[in-house]
């Protein structure tokens, strides 16, 4: 899993530094399944559940599970949510980031940071012995305490033999409530945070998810596993972090 992940992150660089203007969703999504194949991995989306890509690529008020297109190009001052998965000998990795087109605003540059932010602390609670609801009400705080919210609808989730596994990871809850996180367990960590209010609407596409209020939506996320010895992001820290 760990070299799944790297090859994850090591592919959303490269992919924050090809998110200039002017460039196609789709020119996105056809580096991230170059890079997979070429490390030896397989995407871990393409055909997920019926989904068309193997990168998910939602801009601006758009959450989560954006499908690329060779039509829609990105624009100065976007922000882009970049969430990609691939799998090694049966293994899954699953990360994301979200990344500014050129210059973005002041209101889009506190977003992003807050949400990063958020994800750092729910990550500093993946410790044996804390529980899941540690995690999401760390996450919360972070997001709450910038003035924004919590979307309710999309959670983290465990991650292994499967690209989805339990227990689900919300981005809120009470502290000491949920499973107990036991050394080995791997957990996706992913804050998707609005700049408004929570709720979201999902496009007649069926996967896109974007804010009911238009507000913008920032997205991050990492794999961690349980250890003895703390939290062990797999596939090291990326230069966002």
């Amino acid at each position: 899993m760990h070299r799944a992940c790297t090859i994850v992150v090591e592919t959303l660089e490269v992919l924050a530094q090809a998110a200039v203007a002017g460039t196609t969703t789709k020119e996105l999504d056809t580096i991230s399944r170059e890079r997979i194949v070429k490390a030896g991995a397989k995407p871990a989306f393409l055909g997920y559940r019926g989904y068309p890509a193997t990168l998910c690529i939602s801009i601006n008020n758009e959450v989560v599970h954006g499908i690329p297109s060779g039509k829609r190009k990105l624009k100065e001052g976007d922000i882009v949510s970049l969430d990609l998965g691939c799998i090694v000998d049966g293994f899954y990795g699953d990360a994301a980031r979200t990344v500014g087109v050129g210059a973005i605003s002041a209101d889009a540059q506190r977003l992003l940071k807050a949400t990063e932010e958020s994800l750092h602390a729910g990550i500093a609670q993946c410790i044996q012995s804390k529980r899941v609801g540690d995690i999401g009400a760390a996450v919360q705080g972070v997001a709450e305490g910038y003035g924004y919210s919590v979307v309710r609808e999309f959670v983290g989730h465990g991650i292994g033999t499967a690209l989805h596994e339990d227990p689900q990871v919300p981005n809120y809850g009470a502290p000491g409530s949920g499973p107990v996180l036991k050394e080995g367990l791997v957990l996706a960590i992913e804050p998707m945070i609005n700049a408004g209010a929570p709720a979201v609407r999902i496009h007649p596409d069926g996967w896109t998810a974007s804010t009911v209020d238009g507000s913008l939506s920032a997205h991050f996320e990492r794999s961690v596993a349980i250890t003895g010895d703390g939290p062990w992001i797999l596939g090291g820290e990326a230069e966002a972090l």
